[in-house]
């Protein structure tokens, strides 16, 4: 996996990614306590306001973000995004009332919203081999996983000799150390596209795409699945280990790691189970061979545990606590960890395959945007549900949820899905520089992506060109 680091420019980029999302993982812990000081026991309304804020900024910019990010240079929006970051967390520390916080998250986020769907659909034409990308997702995944478990245990290295606020100080240095190696990155210039509209016809293409496309509606409804139940895993996690199961404060970063190992392992192993074999995958030994698996097949089984493991946590919590308990919910937080990074780490081959390079960030914005409206449902849901009904209830309807979005998955997903499809256009005439591209017929078949030209997927019924 680590051989794609040897591209300068994707370990340039990645580097950037790390020293992100560490900056990021400090400010999560001086914000709670900045929280505390400003608002004492109201210091988680406060918290999970901010989240809300934050959800709602990124279901709101994630399109505007697609429609403006083909009018600059990418690399001068993602430096302009991080400095704007830097700006907001070094600001952060001279806040004084609660408000100035909801203020400045808001900024933040919204900064946060146009640079991750920019820097996601910047890596495939960085890495246009498909393994190589593959390998990327699986770094990426294995990033975020580590990021959540290391910051915090950094967080408090840092706590016992600085004062909180420096913690800001450390977050804005990551964003301006991300923004330098961007800077110094030279970012291959996608094909320019001519697109008619203004900015909101524009901002609703990523959405069309996304909803035309059937393999990408498929992801959506997996991402429903996998808000389900992390929403349940990050909002319900403490009170399960200290309620529930009356454990101690240590054992709750223990659950938390359990989640983050799965991501991990499965992480670490996708590369080798997507991939078809090479030259590289035959040096190694025949036991450590993976047969390669359909992302179909992979992800829609995964989001079917997710609703399994759901499931068995409901069951669990009808049962009085015993010793099985603790053991127990370590193997589902496993099982629920695995399950989610074997839909959201292939997630970025089928944005890859089903749009074109100019329309990627159109297309990552889009999926970014409508998946955080899938946690701002279910972030809800998993806590007012825990607090009114208890957690049972809590986690038999995420359950629900997420086999209602695997089943839809299921449906969506059609069983053959190839790059290439047979399509009539009628509408064209034929002297039309498409039609002379495509082989100068009417009816023709190529890579298919929603389109100017493209508005609707051909029916299933189309034959095949002779």
């Amino acid at each position: 996996m680590l051989s794609v680091l040897r591209n300068r420019t994707y370990r340039r980029l990645f580097t950037a990614q790390v020293v992100a999302l560490a900056g990021t993982g400090l400010a999560t812990v001086a914000l709670s306590l900045l929280a505390y000081d400003l608002a004492g026991a109201n210091a988680s309304a406060v918290l999970g306001t901010a989240l809300a804020i934050k959800m709602a900024a990124y279901v709101a910019m994630g399109p505007v973000v697609g429609a403006l990010a083909d009018r600059m240079p990418r690399r001068t929006l993602l430096v302009a995004m991080d400095l704007a970051r830097a700006a907001v967390a070094l600001a952060l520390p001279f806040v004084t009332q609660v408000w100035q916080i909801y203020v400045l998250i808001l900024l933040l986020q919204t900064a946060s919203a146009a640079f991750t769907p920019t820097f996601q659909a910047t890596i495939p034409e960085v890495l246009p081999e498909e393994r190589d990308y593959t390998e990327a997702l699986s770094l990426s995944r294995l990033a975020y996983d580590l990021e959540s478990l290391l910051s915090p245990v950094l967080a408090a290295a840092l706590l016992t000799v600085v004062p909180y606020d420096r913690l800001f100080t450390a977050t804005a240095a990551g964003f301006l150390a991300s923004g330098l190696l961007v800077r110094a990155t030279a970012l291959p210039a996608p094909a320019p596209v001519a697109r008619s509209g203004g900015v909101r016809t524009r901002a609703a293409f990523g959405t069309r795409l996304l909803l035309a496309t059937p393999r990408l509606r498929a992801l959506l409804a997996l991402d429903l699945a996998v808000a389900a139940a992390g929403a349940t895993v990050l909002v319900n996690t403490v009170v399960l280990v200290r309620d529930t199961l009356g454990l101690t404060p240590g054992d709750v970063p223990l659950a938390l790691g359990a989640y983050g190992a799965g991501s991990m392992v499965v992480a670490l192993l996708l590369p080798r189970a997507l991939n078809r074999p090479d030259e590289r995958a035959r040096e190694l030994p025949r036991r450590l061979r993976l047969r390669p698996v359909a992302e179909r097949t992979l992800m829609l089984r995964a989001a079917f545990a997710l609703a399994g493991g759901l499931g068995l946590l409901t069951g669990g919590l009808a049962l009085a606590p015993g010793g099985w308990a603790w053991p127990g919910l370590l193997a589902v937080w496993l099982v629920l960890g695995a399950a989610t990074s074997a839909i959201l780490t292939p997630g970025g081959r089928l944005l890859r395959r089903s749009a074109r390079s100019a329309d990627l960030p159109a297309a990552f914005a889009a999926r970014f945007s409508l998946s955080h409206g899938c946690w701002l449902l279910t972030y809800p849901l998993a806590g007012w549900l825990a607090a009114r009904a208890g957690l049972g209830a809590s986690a038999a309807v995420l359950a629900g949820v997420a086999l209602v979005g695997a089943l839809a998955a299921t449906r969506l997903w059609p069983r053959t899905d190839p790059s290439e499809l047979a399509h009539v256009h009628p509408e064209l005439p034929a002297d039309h520089p498409h039609l002379a591209e495509a082989g100068g017929g009417l009816r023709h078949a190529h890579a298919f992506h929603i389109d100017e030209l493209h508005r609707r997927w051909p029916r299933r019924s189309t034959a095949p060109l002779p």
